[in-house]
């Protein structure tokens, strides 16, 4: 890692693959709003989970979306129309979004307090991007910035012994948007390159709005969360790309 490079990760779907966490923690979330759904996550259920992870943004709408594929709706129905979906399913529970995130919270917690271990394993790193990230704490400077809960990516790195301040863990406890967090690490990190890893081609496009970011490096991580049309648009839009082998060497 050069040290003139000042990395920003983005952490689910760039150094943790939650899918299968996430989709289990939306279920039983889930099943605290709507009593028809089963205590325990039927497997097909998490197929297609992951087949759609690429449309969530924050984790709590996973419970928003395990409701829709229980009520049988499409993989196609949801990219195309998810957004009308989640507020018609959210007024009809009287729930907001504030809502959702708490108890999001509350679920993992109740999961991590019953059984940790089988938590964590639910959220592996993806293969090598541990020793990468041992190694750039000894080469250099990196962040998470994320829409998760801070204390949750700090239990996740913590099982892989990877240590990282909590002053470079961005996530939702902050309130902010990550071109308000890239911001920041700019006046941090005057005279370095920023790089910006993330998954989410509708988080780059966002980023790429703001005219103060435009000495950011911005690149999709071709491994995470993004449908085969991201990529291509990515492409299009002039994005860098990373490979995971890319990444780790």
């Amino acid at each position: 890692m050069n040290d003139t490079i000042v990395y920003a990760l983005d952490f689910d779907g760039v150094i943790c693959d939650s899918a299968i966490e996430t989709g289990m923690s939306g279920w039983k979330a889930a099943g605290r709003i709507w009593n028809d759904m089963s205590e325990e996550v039927p497997p097909d259920m998490i197929d297609l989970f992951r087949q759609v992870r690429p449309i969530i943004e924050t984790g709590y709408e996973a419970i928003l979306t395990m409701r829709m594929l229980y009520l049988g709706a499409s993989i196609e129905t949801l990219y195309k129309g998810h957004a009308d979906e989640f507020r018609n399913l959210m007024q009809h529970a009287q729930v907001d979004s504030e809502d959702l995130k708490k108890l999001f919270g509350e679920t993992r917690d109740a999961w991590i307090s019953g059984d940790k271990t089988d938590w964590t394993r639910q959220n592996p790193l993806y293969p090598g991007v541990a020793e990468k990230l041992i190694q750039f704490n000894k080469t250099g400077t990196w962040y998470v910035i994320t829409t998760k809960q801070e204390r949750f990516v700090k239990m996740i790195l913590d099982a892989s012994n990877i240590e990282l301040p909590e002053d470079r863990i961005f996530g939702l406890d902050r309130n902010m948007g990550k071109p308000e967090i890239l911001k920041i690490l700019l006046t941090r990190h005057p005279g370095q390159t920023l790089r910006f890893v993330e998954d989410r081609l509708p988080t780059l496009l966002k980023v790429r709005q703001e005219p103060e970011l435009t000495p950011v490096q911005l690149f999709l991580a071709l491994w995470g969360y993004n449908s085969a049309e991201d990529k291509n648009l990515a492409i299009a839009h002039g994005f860098k790309h990373y490979r995971l082998d890319e990444f780790l060497s």
